[in-house]
């Protein structure tokens, strides 16, 4: 691709850069009995971004012949805003780096046909629906996305990366005739078809459980010790946490700027929080950011204090800190804006046994069933929920939601297990209208000791 490093190479602004993708896209869409999408095409696509006297241009496109010519409009588009921009943007300093990263593959999802992909997924549909008669319907998705990213910049980075993304869900739905119940079988690769097939069991097992959950109980809403999964866990501190800490909200934002300074104590002494793109195999890895640069690990909290954000060379340049590897795009009509890839809780030391004994009335929350933040405030839906009493779990309960604000909830961690899982869901991370970003989240089961729970 030495084109493109000659198209980067002009002296009249003070940066230019230039991202070209081409690949292929499985999207298959299933309910019930029915297969309602089946689509496999080629894609192909580009764009141009420069920074002309601290104002950016931006253009994309879907032709790669008359590259200058892309990169002028760019320019000309920073030049016309000029005099309309306010706030001059510039990068943070990085070296640059040549590269090129093959993807490490265990299984590819092009050497299976498309039809035996169909096959497969129907025969989970069907297989959900056997295990009750109160099993309804299904709702599963299956994407698979195998490209070429080709990046240049005028600084001399050059970087080639090949990557696979497998996304999905199996949602079982189970009805009475009154209430509705549902409950997922995620999965998620950048490395491995496999992680679809001989899903038999856990398909049964989580049908079984949408019809259990049709006869649980409820219990008061009210103030509780809560016990999370890893799962919860995961996308608790990915959906509360993590985005907070993305450096563009940050900089934006005057109460986080006070909120999120580093070196403000805003969690137990036990929680230890990190972003990372340097975990092979799932979706959430990520060598080199799509600025070209290294996606090296942030830790966001260490020991309760506040150590890091999660920047794009922009933000890092103007919070005056260094860049992260957190500069995302979902695909080629988007430049670059802080993104997190695979955020986690730090493993602990404790027992999962020795988190639950000595609680006398508490919840154990499994799984996510969707949920939404609002600044420091978030509200989830596990997927699966019991109630503890006198240190042991004893039954199902349904229709339950985990409330509060999120550093009132980091302060009031008071025990992590030693269980640490790594989850990949099927949908992706959207953030404005940039979705869905493939990444990863992860957990050991994390003791809160006291938490809004959402009950009858």
């Amino acid at each position: 691709m030495e084109k493109i490093r000659e198209v980067v190479s002009r002296k009249d602004v003070d940066y230019a850069e230039i991202r070209l993708e081409e690949g292929i896209q499985t999207n298959i869409v299933i309910r019930g009995k029915t297969v309602e999408t089946v689509k496999q095409g080629r894609f192909i696509g580009g764009n141009v971004r420069v920074l002309s006297d601290g104002v950016w241009g931006f253009a994309y496109f879907n032709d790669l012949n008359n590259l200058k010519e892309k990169l002028d409009q760019a320019v000309s588009q920073a030049k016309a805003l000029k005099n309309l921009v306010k706030e001059k943007s510039g990068l943070a300093p990085v070296n640059p780096v040549e590269k090129v990263i093959k993807a490490s593959l265990k299984k590819d999802p092009s050497t299976v046909p498309l039809s035996e992909k169909v096959k497969l997924f129907s025969h989970y549909s069907n297989l959900a629906m056997s295990v009750s008669k109160r099993i309804v319907g299904t709702n599963i998705s299956y994407t698979d996305t195998r490209k070429t990213v080709y990046f240049a910049n005028s600084q001399g980075t050059y970087v080639e990366k090949d990557i696979l993304d497998i996304g999905g869900y199996i949602i079982p739905t189970a009805s009475n005739g009154k209430i509705m119940e549902q409950v997922m079988v995620p999965f998620g690769s950048s490395s491995d078809y496999s992680v679809v097939e001989n899903l038999d069991n856990e398909v049964k097992k989580r049908a079984l459980l949408a019809d259990k959950l049709l006869d649980a109980g409820r219990i008061e809403g009210g103030e509780y010790p809560v016990i999370i999964d890893q799962h919860l866990g995961g996308v608790f501190i990915h959906e509360a946490f993590g985005h907070l800490s993305e450096a563009d909200f940050i900089y934006e934002n005057e109460k986080m700027k006070s909120i999120m300074r580093i070196g403000n104590k805003i969690g137990s002494d036990i929680l230890n929080v990190f972003d990372s793109g340097d975990i092979p195999g799932i979706r959430g890895a990520l060598s080199y950011d799509d600025e070209g640069v290294e996606a090296r690990r942030v830790y966001l909290i260490k020991n309760g204090v506040l150590s890091g954000h999660l920047h794009s060379r922009e933000t890092a340049f103007k919070m005056g800190e260094m860049p992260t590897g957190n500069g995302r795009a979902v695909n080629y009509k988007f430049p670059p804006i802080p993104r997190m890839r695979t955020t986690c809780i730090e493993n602990g030391n404790a027992k999962l046994e020795d988190l639950i004994k000595d609680i006398k009335k508490g919840v154990y929350a499994l799984g996510s069933f969707g949920g939404q933040t609002n600044g420091e405030l978030f509200t989830f839906v596990p997927e699966e929920a019991y109630l503890i009493e006198n240190g042991k779990i004893e039954r199902l309960v349904r229709d339950i939601s985990l409330s509060g604000n999120v550093f009132e909830t980091l302060k009031n961690i008071v025990g992590i297990a030693d269980d640490f899982k790594i989850i990949d869901t099927g949908g992706g991370c959207g953030k404005g209208a940039q979705f869905p970003l493939p990444v990863s989240h992860g957990a050991p089961h994390v003791y809160i000791k006291k938490a809004i729970v959402g009950g009858k």
